[in-house]
Formats: C-alpha cells, sequence, structure tokens
C-alpha cells in the first residue's frame, strides 16, 4: 500500500486557461495534507499580502544575490518587469518535513527543476509533474470566457499554448482536461499513482 505520510513536490503545468491554478487552490484547500509552495517575488506586495505567507518579497538587488548564490530551483522574468522564483529551501525544507506540497509552474519553469533533480536527491525522489492537456477548441473558449484579453492577446496565449502542448510528452502523468470536478478526481488519482511509486521506491 502506498504510504499516505510519503511527502511529494507536485508541479502542476498547462496552458493559461488549463485550470492548473484552480487545481491547486482546490487540493490545498481540501484538506489533503497539501501545502501550496511559497515562491519569491521581486514585485510590491499588494494590499494584504504578508511576506513569507503568499510571497518571498525581494528587492532586485536580493534576487540577484540569490541567484549568484545558486539558491534558486528556477526562476524566470515575467512580461520583462519583474521576476518570480522558487528557492530551494521554500521546497526542500518542507519536504524534508514531510510535508507535501503543490505549485503551478510553466514549463520551463519545470525543465529547470528537472535539471535540478542532479543537484538535490529529496527533489529527485519526490518530484512528480503534471501537465494539463486542453484541445484548442477548449482552450479558446475559455480564454474568450474570463473576457480579459483582446483578439491580439489571445492570438499570443494560443500560440504560446501550442508551444507548451509540445513539452507535454516531458511529463511524469497528464490530465485530458475536462470538468473541473473530473480534472480533479484525475489529479487525486495521480497522486495516489506518485506515492505507490514512492513506497516502490521506483
Amino acid at each position: 500500500m502506498p504510504d499516505p505520510a510519503s511527502p511529494i513536490l507536485l508541479v502542476l503545468a498547462g496552458p493559461a486557461g488549463s485550470g492548473k491554478s484552480t487545481l491547486c487552490e482546490r487540493l490545498v484547500a481540501a484538506g489533503t495534507g497539501f501545502s501550496r509552495v511559497i515562491t519569491t517575488t521581486t514585485r510590491a506586495p499588494r494590499p494584504g499580502e504578508i511576506d513569507g505567507e503568499h510571497y518571498h518579497f525581494l528587492t532586485p538587488v536580493e534576487f540577484d544575490a540569490r541567484i549568484a548564490a545558486g539558491e534558486f530551483l528556477e526562476w524566470a522574468w515575467v512580461h520583462g518587469e519583474r521576476r518570480y522564483g522558487t528557492l530551494a529551501s521554500s521546497v526542500l525544507d518542507p519536504l524534508g518535513r514531510g510535508k507535501s506540497l503543490v505549485v503551478n509552474l510553466d514549463v520551463q519553469g519545470v525543465a529547470s527543476l528537472r535539471e535540478a533533480r542532479s543537484r538535490y536527491p529529496l527533489l529527485d525522489r519526490n518530484l512528480a509533474t503534471v501537465f494539463i492537456q486542453v484541445s484548442h477548441e477548449q482552450l479558446q473558449r475559455r480564454i474568450r470566457e474570463r473576457g480579459q484579453d483582446d483578439e491580439a492577446e489571445i492570438a499570443r496565449r494560443m500560440a504560446t499554448a501550442q508551444a507548451e502542448i509540445r513539452e507535454a510528452a516531458k511529463f511524469d502523468y497528464q490530465i485530458q482536461s475536462a470538468s473541473k470536478d473530473e480534472d480533479y478526481a484525475a489529479l487525486l488519482a495521480i497522486i495516489d499513482q506518485a506515492r505507490a511509486r514512492l513506497a516502490g521506491g521506483e
């Protein structure tokens, strides 16, 4: 039987509109034992945001120093203005205490995590990556239904999505997106599979 206490770093990726953020939030809120990875950013805190709870807020100089020290598992510029990243300590410390974690990243961030596996045995053992597959028609409909983007932005998002979908085969697991409840049930099944793999020492 899989050990329910086996900590997992569950990483979700998929195109904008795939529902990965919603899945992460639901998993944490459902009391399944998962916590959200606290990521790091150079943007200023918004009203009500708490350092160390919502994000680790760093100045650009502090962020640079952490990069130079090799403390990030992954990081990236967002919209060319600010940076976001995942500190190794934000993942390895909770995993080492037996706490399961969930985070959603873009495919480049997941690629960086895979590269970091060779440096961190705990990460190598406990990482499980999941890609949310969405059909072209589903994705276009979801983006339009949000009503946030003009036609040029929709076209840009769809082009980005196609590039991301080409990376799907590199992930440990995939979910073919359907309804929110079906996607969540598929995610829970994947967690069981990942824990069984850990228990088997594969």
